[in-house]
């Protein structure tokens, strides 16, 4: 019996031989939950992402987006092209209960570690792989890296005004929907377990969540004629949604304003000049001349101005945050979404903690990421290895 306090997934071994960001997104999510995560790293350098540097930053010998997908996880050092660290980690997989991969289609199988291999030595393993574009096709042979996938998926189209060309997220959103995909269809697979005692392959790819994440453009486009999305030209935030949607300069800043009827903004703001688009229909059709409009008008006063006429008349919009201001705000600080994670070396870096709140706490974890090998004995002698 556990109380309130045990973590949701307390007990569960997660063995990830994931590189990079997607599958280790999908363990930090499981590690959160409170799944032990045993990470396996090659001994000459371990995972590549150490050295993949955002900026200039080094913690410890490792890169920033290291310490923050990878806190509170073991490393086990393994040399998978030597016969007896794979027979180790065959062994470490028959006591595992989730395994994860996103090596390129038919390395997993070379290694003799694919689903199948290894259902037959763990027949209740939940089993989670990710790839770049699936396992057929043209372009499963392809680098499955975020921008590419970005590229290839059509969803550069949606971002930026219509003459900017194709605009690319300016984060590893890919990376982080696969990670996410992959997190819910091992958790449903774990619940399918304890109910019958059957494990499960989960599968997807980087393509196929980034035609998931555009599920409900990619509906409207298929059932209006298949007509191409027409991004705004001035201050475009959204290719399907009319005027006034978008992100406009004021005297000192920048405020969003969503989906609002124009008349109230006439009204509101003044703007006589927008009674000419008193059919909505021309809000669509009419959206760069309307947002002229109101840009002008909005960059006429600083943003807590507009903020005081507009909120209190129920009008859905928000002054546009940097980081150092959402970090100063109120609303920011009552989620308690930072901590700091340190390790035996006095490596310490502050990042982020879980999305999620089970029984109104969210949990707090005190190791950084692991050096390469840091618990390679510990676990050996655990397991037997």
């Amino acid at each position: 019996m556990t109380d309130n306090s045990t973590p949701l997934l307390d007990g569960l071994v997660v063995v990830d031989l994931c590189q990079f960001l997607s599958g280790p997104y999908a363990s930090l999510r499981l590690q959160d939950l409170g799944a032990r995560v045993i990470k396996i790293e090659r001994p000459d350098g371990g995972d590549l992402s150490r050295r993949l540097y955002l900026s200039d930053t080094e913690i410890g010998g490792d890169s920033t987006i290291f310490h923050a997908i990878n806190r509170s996880k073991e490393s086990l050092a393994l040399d998978l092209k030597n016969p007896d660290d794979v027979a180790a980690l065959r062994k470490l997989l028959t006591k595992a209960d989730v395994v994860l991969q996103n090596f390129r289609p038919g390395v997993i199988e070379r290694l003799g570690l694919d689903y199948e291999a290894v259902k037959a030595i763990n027949p209740g393993i939940v089993y989670a792989s990710i790839t770049g574009y699936g396992s057929e096709g043209p372009w499963v042979d392809r680098p499955g890296q975020d921008l590419l996938a970005q590229a290839r998926s059509g969803v550069m189209w949606l971002n930026g005004d219509h003459d900017q060309g194709p605009v690319p997220f300016g984060l590893a959103i890919a990376d982080m929907l696969a990670g996410a995909a992959i997190a819910q269809g091992v958790l449903a697979a774990l619940v399918r377990r304890g109910l019958s005692g059957q494990g499960a392959h989960i599968e997807t790819s980087l393509l196929e969540v980034l035609v998931d994440f555009q599920f409900e453009v990619l509906t409207t486009h298929l059932n209006d004629g298949r007509r191409v999305p027409k991004r705004s030209e001035f201050r475009s935030a959204h290719a399907y949604l009319s005027a006034p949607y978008g992100v406009y300069p004021t005297a000192d800043g920048y405020i969003a304003i969503a989906m609002t009827p124009l008349p109230r903004l006439e009204s509101l703001l003044g703007l006589a000049e927008l009674a000419q688009f008193a059919d909505p229909k021309s809000w669509f059709a009419q959206r760069d001349a309307i947002k002229r409009i109101l840009a002008e008008k909005l960059a006429s006063q600083p943003t807590a101005h507009w903020l005081a006429i507009l909120e209190p008349a129920d009008i859905w919009c928000a002054k546009v945050l940097d980081w150092a201001e959402l970090m100063a705000s109120e609303g920011f600080r009552a989620l308690d979404m930072l901590q700091t994670v340190t390790r035996e070396d006095n490596v310490s870096i502050t990042t982020t903690r879980s999305p999620l709140r089970v029984n109104g706490v969210r949990a707090r974890t005190q190791r950084a990421a692991p050096l390469v090998g840091e618990q390679s004995a510990k676990i050996r002698a655990e397991f037997g290895l």
